[in-house]
């Protein structure tokens, strides 16, 4: 059942206390956080969703829980230490390196390593979330100096993304691992950014211009100017090719809260506007990309709050609040957000397929929750 069937009522302001609550209750002891605990495939802590998970539950003033949540990640860096120091080796030889020999985005709740589950494991954008959140983390906190307990896995992982930034790998739904993504780029970007201006690392904001200039060198539709959804190298050198010349959504994230493009950039302004015409469902729900098949190509709840931050930015307070409008009414009697619902455009074959396989879609799953609580946030303070 989804929200637009139900009979009871549910406001933004019941919904915040459920959803930190939620969260709160699926966050390890050791601090990783369940994605969703009552989907078999998402009983694991990617450091992606986490590290928006944990800034929601940073602006949403429980910071003990987005500590325990970076804290849970340092020691897991630490642990790969030789690892990344190998790969780094090797990057600097010009060795070949499998995906397979790079390090997980997604970990046992208890910090251990995911061997088991079925879909790639190279992506590179939780690492830069992470970089990314930690810093906002003392940002908010108030805190100017980075802990010395931190300082060494921040400083692998920072060194890890410099060197690996235009390697090919999955995306942020576990997808096209041959190719690269601007949603990937953007939490890199993000990640060595914070750093960089916290640190005073004036090397890494010059990667962050290197990485800028890749997108709109290699990643914008030559004629209709907006951000294309991925590229694959040619292995004719360095240059590229479309891998998928429609958008995603997650290509909002290049605005907010990376902030690689102003929303009123012509690129960002091309991108937002071509999300609006092949993404946006009839009832103001996003989906993920026009040709995606999960679960028939639903309307993702986190991507919609993402368009209505996005939209503020962009000066439209009407589409946030619309978007937080829309996500409320998706919540069920216990005011669970699920990961996305279907929609007028959902195709019922593929969508049932899909139940028949795994079950309804996820729910509650920690991620929509965040990003409603990031939203809310962003229209009230």
């Amino acid at each position: 059942m989804n929200g637009q069937e139900q009979d009871w009522h549910i406001t933004a302001e019941q919904l915040t206390p459920i959803s930190k609550q939620l969260i709160i209750w699926n966050q390890h002891p050791s601090g990783g956080y369940t994605a969703c605990p009552l989907f078999a495939n998402y009983a694991y802590s990617w450091l992606r969703d986490g590290s928006f998970i944990a800034n929601a539950m940073d602006v949403s003033g429980e910071p003990e829980s987005a500590a325990d949540f970076y804290n849970w990640v340092n020691p897991i860096i630490l642990r790969m230490k030789t690892r990344i120091e190998l790969l780094l080796e090797r990057f600097e030889r010009g060795d070949s390196i499998e995906q397979h020999e790079f390090l997980h985005t997604r970990y046992q709740l208890d910090g251990r390593d995911d061997h088991n589950a079925e879909w790639g494991h190279f992506q590179l954008d939780g690492y830069g979330t992470w970089l990314w959140g930690l810093v906002e983390h003392y940002r908010i906190a108030g805190q100017t100096e980075m802990p010395e307990t931190i300082a060494d896995s921040v400083d692998l992982v920072v060194r890890y993304l410099c060197a690996f930034w235009e390697q090919p790998n999955f995306d942020c739904w576990e997808e096209r691992g041959d190719q690269l993504h601007p949603s990937t780029l953007a939490c890199i970007y993000g990640g060595l950014e914070a750093i960089g201006r916290f640190n005073g690392r004036t090397d890494l904001l010059e990667i962050c211009a290197q990485i800028k200039q890749f997108i709109v060198e290699h990643m914008v539709h030559p004629e209709r100017g907006y951000v294309v959804k991925s590229i694959q190298p040619t292995y004719t050198g360095n240059e590229y090719e479309i891998g998928y010349g429609g958008v995603d959504a997650s290509a909002l994230w290049l605005c907010e809260p990376f902030q690689v493009f102003a929303a009123d950039h012509p690129v960002m302004a091309a991108t937002i506007s071509k999300i609006e015409a092949d993404l946006k469902t009839t009832d103001g729900g996003i989906r993920r990309y026009s040709e995606d098949e999960y679960y028939g190509g639903g309307a993702w709840i986190l991507l919609t709050a993402w368009y209505g931050w996005v939209s503020l930015a962009s000066g439209k307070r009407l589409e946030a609040e619309q978007a937080l409008q829309w996500i409320v009414k998706q919540a069920d009697s216990l005011g669970r957000l699920p990961e996305q619902v279907a929609h007028a455009e959902t195709d019922s074959e593929v969508y049932q397929g899909w139940l028949s396989r795994l079950g309804t879609p996820a729910t509650p799953l920690l991620w929509s929750h965040a990003m409603f609580l990031v939203l809310n946030f962003q229209l009230v303070k």
